[in-house]
């Protein structure tokens, strides 16, 4: 069993064209960490949304691994999403949701998504292919590693955005009908939800990064 206390600092930009960021980490000679794989999450919280009010997060997730995670609040930045995080590996995705569900906690949010990581310097670059749009999420020791990198990918700094993939979808799901409960490709593949409808910036270029 692995712990890990850090400080997450990252940003995130709406793409349109994962592949031609993928060739351009892939000339820049950045290192593939985890090829393209399923993610599955689950976010808990207490009946009265302690969690939520207060801003942390205690999230179960299954990929390559099991991995449950606490998040502290947001803090204040305006360039990039900076907070602590508490990550652990258990062994049993299902013992460890009985262990939290039997503690007084109750599944608030399913949400899943594709995820392939890359490695490059300082940074770690991850492509997601989410029931939301496709997004670059760039993950570094501080800020001006996050945004050499993310320019020299070709995505505009303006752009950015520093909520996660659950603020995104609280953003857009009382826009639609029936209102969906859960971040899942079946669930939102009824609506098709454009970024372009809903986010108030319009992509990165990442058709840019191709030609660079």
């Amino acid at each position: 069993m692995n712990a890990s206390t850090t400080w997450e600092r990252e940003v995130k930009f709406w793409v349109q064209d994962l592949h031609r960021l993928r060739q351009r980490l892939d000339a820049q000679g950045a290192r593939l960490l985890q090829p393209r794989t399923h993610e599955y999450n689950l976010r808990f919280d207490t009946p009265d949304r302690a969690l939520s009010r207060s801003r942390q997060v205690l999230r179960l997730r299954q990929d390559q691994h099991t991995t449950l995670t606490y998040k502290g609040p947001t803090t204040a930045q305006t360039s990039v999403a900076v907070r602590e995080e508490i990550e652990l590996q258990v062994s049993d995705f299902r013992a460890a949701r009985r262990l939290l569900e039997r503690l007084g906690y109750q599944v608030v949010l399913e949400y899943e998504k594709y995820r392939t990581v890359y490695e490059w310097d300082a940074v770690q670059v991850m492509l997601d292919e989410t029931p939301l749009g496709d997004f670059v999420e760039v993950e570094g020791p501080d800020t001006t590693a996050i945004r050499r990198a993310a320019e020299a990918l070709g995505l505009a700094w303006e752009h950015r955005i520093t909520a996660s993939y659950a603020g995104l979808f609280e953003r857009l799901r009382d826009r639609l009908h029936p209102r969906p409960e859960h971040l899942t490709f079946a669930a939102l593949r009824p609506h098709h939800p454009l970024p372009t409808d809903w986010l108030p910036a319009p992509p990165a270029d990442a058709a840019r990064a191709s030609s660079a």
